[in-house]
């Protein structure tokens, strides 16, 4: 057999534990929060039909879905029609004799795709989490990965406006508890959609919120060069630098944008739904709520109220957003299921805290106690006391072979252990052993029932 070397697909990574154990903590504390709030998990398959996901992201999603080769491409008699199959895929069209199936871009539209098809069985609103792994084809860089996972909750079933209310205080609990200060961004799709009127019709929609969705990475004169390519004219160009260039406290901003929209209906309603969730009381979190109506967010199916998170004191994108899709199930065959979505994205977060090193030392985690292996008899005594303490809930192991003590200290050392257990003979036929402290070198001789009642930290 050829050797390989090692290496992982661009925008992939192995997870050591140390780095396992700190994302758990992340995960763990977003889905304490869902759970608090009333939402149920839900899991869907890692791949979807390719027709499910393809025209749902627009044309630039759309081109970062991984697509999955069928079996039997290296049928031979299957040959001619697989050579013409490549030739329509090389011309960026999509054949079934290729590909049928994608890996998940998102969570969102596996989400609507699992309501259309148990609509019938569901209560609503029905509210779930989901928290699993998300594929695009990026270009990697920091905090931009081509794997990666998404933790998500949507509630389907409503219009009430009281789901973007609890969604932001879900934003706002939880990045509370992982300690990161951030700015909770809100805009609203009818807002842009009332710009794109100002500026000649629904059509220029589209154009319009890609280009600015792109206004922090390319800046405000390549973005007008975008729009300009598009067909967009002077003037209209003008308007969307002007709309772009509000700013301000929020009221501020709400003044303005008034005062653009004034005659323009799906504008006012945008702008009376991003008023409802600021005033809404019992709020606890408007300090960190800031409209912003340079977002976008580039995904088409967005229809109201939209949400990016962005953490202060840190160079980082956005670790989370979303908004209302308010016929997304539509797409599927079952039309008029309002709904409303968060996501955190957790890898982005993980690089915030490692940044500004907010994860607490207690999830370190591993075995608290090395028992050490000093020979046969030794061995059998101690792992029967590892086990004992195993049952009270104290990680520990033991040394599997018996060697040098200075070989079972380093084994400790660079597993981070900081207790060791020692039975060696003298201890055998006491019936005691040596506990050591191996941060502090302290050392004590105790009974093998006063082992099992110490604490250890």
């Amino acid at each position: 057999m050829a050797k390989t070397k090692a290496s992982l697909p661009q925008g992939t990574r192995d997870f050591s534990a140390d780095v396992v154990r700190k994302r758990n903590y992340i995960f763990n504390t977003i889905k304490n929060v869902f759970e608090l709030y009333g939402f149920a998990p839900l899991e869907t398959p890692a791949m979807e039909n390719l027709e499910t996901l393809m025209g749902k992201y627009g044309e630039e999603g759309d081109k970062l879905i991984f697509k999955i080769l069928n079996n039997g491409l290296d049928n031979i008699s299957k040959h001619e029609q697989i050579k013409n199959d490549f030739e329509k895929i090389l011309a960026g069209k999509n054949t079934t004799g290729i590909t049928e199936r994608a890996l998940r871009y998102d969570l969102t539209i596996p989400f609507a795709r699992y309501v259309a098809m148990n609509y019938g069985q569901l209560t609503f609103p029905f509210k779930r989490y989901q928290i699993q792994p998300v594929w695009r084809a990026d270009r990697p860089q920091r905090g931009r990965y081509r794997e990666f996972y998404q933790c998500d909750a949507d509630v389907v079933g409503s219009n009430s406006l009281l789901n973007e209310v609890e969604l932001v205080n879900i934003y706002a609990t939880v990045f509370n508890k992982l300690g990161i200060d951030v700015e909770i961004k809100i805009n609203n799709r009818k807002i842009l959609a009332a710009l794109a009127e100002l500026c000649g019709g629904n059509d220029k929609m589209i154009d319009i919120t890609v280009a600015i969705d792109k206004l922090d990475k390319i800046g405000i004169e390549k973005v007008k060069e975008e729009l300009q390519q598009k067909g967009l004219q002077e003037n209209q160009i003008a308007s969307i630098e002007q709309y772009l260039n509000i700013n301000g406290t929020n009221n501020e901003k709400l003044n303005a944008i008034k005062k653009l929209f004034h005659s323009v209906e799906i504008g006012k309603q945008g702008i009376n739904e991003i008023e409802y969730v600021l005033n809404y009381p019992l709020s606890n979190i408007h300090s960190s709520l800031s409209i912003d109506f340079t977002l976008a967010r580039g995904l088409n199916y967005y229809t109201g109220i939209i949400f990016e998170i962005k953490a202060k004191n840190v160079q980082m994108g956005s670790i989370g957003g979303g908004g209302r899709y308010n016929d997304l199930t539509g797409l599927f065959g079952v039309p008029n299921i309002p709904g409303v979505g968060i996501s955190f994205g957790v890898d982005r977060i993980y690089d915030v805290m490692e940044e500004l090193k907010l994860f607490p030392e207690a999830i370190a985690g591993g075995a608290k106690i090395l028992f050490f292996n000093l020979g046969e008899e030794e061995s059998k005594l101690a792992f029967t006391l590892m086990q004992q303490l195993r049952n009270k809930n104290i990680a520990c192991e033991i040394y599997p072979e018996q060697t040098k003590f200075d070989k079972q200290f380093k084994y400790a050392d660079k597993k981070q252990i900081p207790y060791a257990v020692i039975i060696g003979s003298k201890e055998l036929a006491e019936n005691n052993c040596v506990l050591k402290n191996l941060q502090s070198g302290e050392q004590q001789t105790l009974l093998h029932n006063d082992l099992l009642l110490q604490t250890f930290h």
